[in-house]
């Protein structure tokens, strides 16, 4: 065992101990957590390292492309999302595979030196899979299906078994979890979407839906109509007349389908309206907040005060390398902290840490527990008055650091 007396313990899920302990015994797991003049006595002769600063459970990026690491810098924002996914897929199909590679290992690589534990990975091809089960990163694969021509997904969805088994051979993948899911509900046949979404549900794990991500996809899920239905036609060939859509917005048409749901991550909702973050929470779907993408692509963000104000807890993503500068999950707090000085910093950090971990159904990481085995980072430096506004206004200037990793015995 091992001990760890600091400045100050930010626990993820219940706030912040000043002047506190953290005792880690075998596999990284957490054996005693609380002030240090009552934790240390009780585990005298265990080693105690003496932290001048903060310690933090490890961080949950919630939402994350891994495979699209090779685009970074490559793919212009601002203009839009069906802008940006045009340039992407040109820049995609000129990618040579071995630079891919690479470029996925440095970003896993990354993620791991910002003190990330745990990941919900949405792909299409299983790149980085063997990557992060290697680097004993736990949480989630979504992956992803797209067509609206039924015949055509029910192929892609009778060759998938195959894809995986090649591609990574048989799951699991250390502690990662996987489902077939779907990208969003205007790219994938509404009778698919609820079947992934059920079968989901049944086999215990999580789905991913990207949802109300941008002006576009609302117009064309409630009339039809827009830059998608254009970019079906020029893009896919699909022929106008046999473009369908739902006549309902995105939320309503989610609900529908059985997305709003406690097992299902809805990503973005840049463009989600109060109401209908209210219908969110109630359902108990989990949310995740993407900031700094959206940033990048459409100019806006997500509607934090309103999501807080129906009582949802939002989780935090980087998305891809494709539209942002890192994998550092707490620089999308960050980015939170400076645009909504209102919300408290502690609630900004449990974002990046004990909410991803709720969001992916992992009750072991993402807050410094007993019994849970989070990983445990340190910001070295004066916390202040606020250790996490401290974490979050050095998270550019500030090393951190890995005291104890999961997989430490």
């Amino acid at each position: 065992m091992r001990a760890f007396h600091a400045d100050a313990v930010v626990t993820g899920d219940a706030g912040v101990l000043r002047d506190a302990a953290v005792v880690v015994g075998a596999g990284g797991r957490i054996v005693d957590v609380g002030q240090a003049d009552t934790v240390l006595p009780r585990h005298a002769g265990v080693a105690v390292e003496r932290v001048r600063g903060a310690i933090l459970p490890g961080l949950v990026n919630a939402h994350t492309h891994l495979e699209l690491s090779g685009l970074r810098g490559q793919v212009p924002g601002g203009a839009g999302f069906l802008a940006w996914v045009e340039q992407l897929i040109g820049q995609r199909l000129e990618a040579a595979p071995e630079e891919n590679t690479e470029a996925i290992e440095r970003a896993v690589v990354e993620l791991d030196a910002f003190g990330t534990v745990a990941v919900g990975e949405v792909t299409n091809t299983l790149a980085a899979v063997r990557a992060l089960a290697r680097s004993g990163f736990v949480g989630s694969v979504f992956h992803e299906v797209f067509g609206v021509d039924r015949e055509a997904i029910e192929r892609r969805l009778g060759a998938l078994p195959a894809m995986v088994d090649e591609r990574v051979g048989a799951w699991p993948h250390g502690a990662l979890t996987y489902s077939r899911t779907v990208h969003t509900l205007y790219t994938t046949h509404a009778d698919v979407a609820r079947r992934l979404l059920r079968d989901a549900r049944e086999q215990g794990v999580r789905a991913s839906v990207h949802l109300a991500e941008h002006v576009a996809e609302r117009r064309f899920l409630e009339q039809g109509d827009g830059p998608i239905a254009d970019w079906y036609e020029k893009r896919l060939g699909v022929r106008r007349e046999l473009i369908e859509a739902p006549g309902k917005a995105p939320v309503a048409f989610a609900d529908e389908l059985g997305a709003l749901a406690p097992h299902v991550l809805l990503v973005h909702l840049t463009d989600a309206r109060p109401e209908e973050l209210a219908v969110v929470a109630h359902r108990g779907a989990p949310v995740v907040f993407c900031p700094r993408s959206n940033l990048y692509i459409e100019t806006r963000l997500p509607p934090l005060l309103s999501a807080r104000a129906v009582g949802l807890r939002p989780a935090l993503g980087t998305d891809s390398l494709a539209s942002n500068s890192s994998l550092d999950v707490l620089a999308e707090a960050r980015a939170l902290a400076d645009r909504f000085p209102t919300v408290p910093a502690r609630d900004l950090v449990s974002m990046a840490t004990w909410h991803g971990a709720c969001a992916l159904g992992r009750s072991d990481v993402g807050r410094v527990a007993r019994g849970a085995r989070p990983g445990l980072i340190a910001f070295d430096g004066d916390v202040g008055d606020d250790p996490c506004a401290f974490v979050l206004r050095n998270v550019r200037g500030l090393s951190r650091r890995w005291l104890s990793r999961r997989q430490d015995i």
